[in-house]
């Protein structure tokens, strides 16, 4: 990139369309609409124009090569950066790294034929789900602009997909919190000599409570309960004191306690920016992998350990030829990596502008998907300890998905282990920080999107913004809190963001590589890295990225799923239920186009091309320069 003297007579011509131009000591492309041209003062995604502080007739008079500096003066409300590349690297992987990949992978896997599931997976993890993490590092990067703004910049019509997102992160914000509540209550239950969900001699069990650990002979039956499973749903749940959907009972305060000091650990650790929760995630993401490390060395020395692993990674090549199979890769790598929550955009905007976002992608991607595959050895090694003990197959213990894997299955299995205390507080530890990290991005996504849209009223204060965003979030989660709250967690989980998400990011992939234009970004690209995106990249952006997400969209409302928690079946009214909360999120966008539309004069034609062209130039930071662009 080039800069040319004011004195140039290049310098002193008029800009014209298409051309680039320098205003007031700004490198600035031209403007394809009239009225769209950025003031020399106006402040952009954090970082504000500057003024050439140098006067014309010196620069006329002065014949050595500086002639093609300018003089500047450093703008004190630049964009905040992370202090260390390392603090954004541990967000990225703190982020994609969550408790989906401990509880989630494992079970799709061994589900979906076994080592053969990793063909399907490492194909749309290829073709689709770091394509698209690419793109949005790269966005965020290079515009600088959370999941809102970054729209006037790209394509203005499509502002309604930041809404969307804010939508999501909260209904997310709902139910994910709770589950880190229920580790919380697991983990100060684990400070005890013996571990409480190894008896059946607690005022919480039944009759059917079944002890198959303790000496003697004892015959587990089909209507037996492990203590375990007891303790979850009859104490920490609270479960059987709900009759459904349809009367979830009142609020357990422990519970509340619990989400209450999660909140608060959350606060502290985002309400400063990223300066502050970089630094928190040298903890919160480094831990689990200490704790992921220590669980695999003891489940690999328990006995029937081998059970476990050979039944995890045996493949059965005919499940290849199913479709359900391919679906599963593809919405569990999408969902793992997760491009389409604003977290991309908004940590990759903290980035210095040359940072290489490409390698990033890379990178985070690669530990993301080895952490998932590390996290199946883990698993079911101590599934196979529980087989051998129960003297029962691998899948008759296996069968429990979701949380129900962690909280349940695991835990039972942890708790009649040596130093089972030990064990139960790290591994409960673990669970916390995991989630914790994507609460953190979650929430970063947001909050970084409103600050960015509405800088004049936020900007000075993002303790209080922060303040209230943390406390709608934990009145949102009052009704996951309930004695039935696990099954609104179940149905959000399922509904509330799935399908919402999906096409959030097909018609993100859609506004910027056919809209914005897959030349313009991978022009941005070069930019800011030196070299351009090849052919591959170019492929998946345009084409094979939102196929990828169109297969997984028409795969889930061609068969909703039939959803089942514990013994309760639910009602076919919440599949309707499910779909308007979906909808409410998704409905932010083809509103924000109508209302667009109308508000934009002219014809049709000309409302339509003026809703497609970025209204609000791009800054570059080059040197102590700021090179507007759009």
């Amino acid at each position: 990139m080039e800069t040319t003297p004011l004195d140039s007579k290049k310098g002193q011509s008029a800009c014209k369309d298409g051309e680039d131009c320098q205003k007031n000591g700004i490198l600035q492309k031209g403007l394809t609409s009239p009225g769209d041209k950025a003031e020399a003062g106006q402040i952009s995604n954090g970082y504000s124009a500057v003024q050439s502080s140098g006067e014309e007739g010196d620069a006329q008079n002065s014949n050595t090569a500086d002639n093609t500096a300018l003089d500047t003066e450093v703008h004190p409300g630049e964009r905040e950066t992370w202090t260390k590349k390392m603090d954004f690297l541990l967000s990225v992987i703190g982020y994609a790294v969550d408790l989906g990949n401990v509880w989630r992978f494992p079970y799709i896997c061994y589900q979906n034929g076994g080592g053969a599931f990793l063909i399907p997976y490492t194909i749309m993890a290829i073709f689709g789900g770091i394509p698209l993490f690419y793109m949005e590092l790269a966005l965020g990067q290079y515009h600088r602009n959370g999941c809102i703004s970054i729209w006037k910049k790209i394509c203005p019509i499509f502002k309604g997909i930041g809404f969307a997102i804010c939508i999501i992160a909260f209904y997310i914000a709902s139910y994910y919190n709770t589950i880190m509540a229920w580790a919380l209550y697991y983990l100060i239950s684990s400070f005890t000599d013996q571990l409480p969900w190894t008896s059946c001699e607690n005022p919480w069990n039944t009759d059917n409570c079944t002890n198959y650990f303790s000496e003697g002979n004892i015959t587990w039956t089909s209507h037996s309960i492990s203590p375990a499973e007891e303790f979850y749903t009859r104490h920490v749940l609270q479960i059987h004191k709900s009759q459904g959907l349809d009367d979830v009972g009142g609020i357990s305060w422990q519970l509340a306690l619990c989400i209450m000091l999660i909140f608060t650990i959350v606060y502290f650790s985002i309400w400063k920016g990223v300066k502050t929760s970089g630094k928190v995630v040298w903890v919160t993401a480094t831990f689990p992998y200490i704790i992921l490390s220590i669980l695999l060395v003891r489940g690999a020395t328990l006995p029937g350990a081998w059970r476990g692993v050979l039944f995890y990674l045996k493949p059965n090549w005919q499940k290849l030829l199913e479709t359900g199979v391919w679906v599963d890769a593809a919405a569990q790598i999408f969902f793992s990596l997760g491009p389409g929550f604003g977290v991309l955009l908004a940590f990759a905007s903290y980035n210095k502008f040359n940072n290489n976002c490409y390698q990033d992608a890379l990178v985070t991607s690669i530990v993301n998907c080895m952490t998932s595959f590390m996290s199946g050895f883990v698993i079911f090694t101590v599934l196979g300890y529980m087989a051998e003990m129960r003297n029962e197959d691998v899948s008759e213990v296996a069968k429990d998905t979701g949380p129900s894997l962690l909280f349940i299955t695991y835990a039972e299995a942890i708790a009649n282990m040596p130093a089972a205390t030990f064990f139960a507080i790290i591994f409960f530890l673990m669970i916390i920080t995991l989630g914790l990290d994507s609460t953190f991005a979650g929430l970063e996504g947001v909050i970084t999107a409103v600050l960015d849209e509405f800088p004049h009223v936020w900007a000075k204060r993002r303790e209080w913004f922060v303040l209230a965003v943390v406390i709608t979030c934990f009145f949102g989660s009052l009704s996951t809190l309930t004695f039935g709250g696990a099954y609104v967690v179940k149905l959000l989980e399922e509904y509330a963001t799935g399908p919402a998400v999906l096409t959030v990011v097909f018609l993100e992939a859609i506004a910027v590589s056919w809209f914005y234009g897959i030349n313009q970004f991978c022009s941005d690209v070069k930019e800011m890295l030196g070299f351009s995106p090849g052919w591959f990249w170019r492929i998946c952006w345009v084409a094979i990225s939102p196929i990828f997400l169109l297969f997984i969209i028409c795969s889930f409302l061609s068969s909703p799923p039939e959803l089942r928690l514990f013994n309760y079946n639910y009602p076919r009214w919440t599949v309707l239920l499910g779909y308007c909360i979906g909808t409410s999120s998704f409905i932010c966008i083809p509103t924000y186009i109508t209302y667009r539309l109308i508000v934009t004069p002219g014809t049709f034609k000309e409302r339509v091309l003026k809703s497609i062209t970025p209204e609000t130039p791009t800054e570059i930071p080059f040197g102590d320069l700021r090179l507007n662009t759009v």
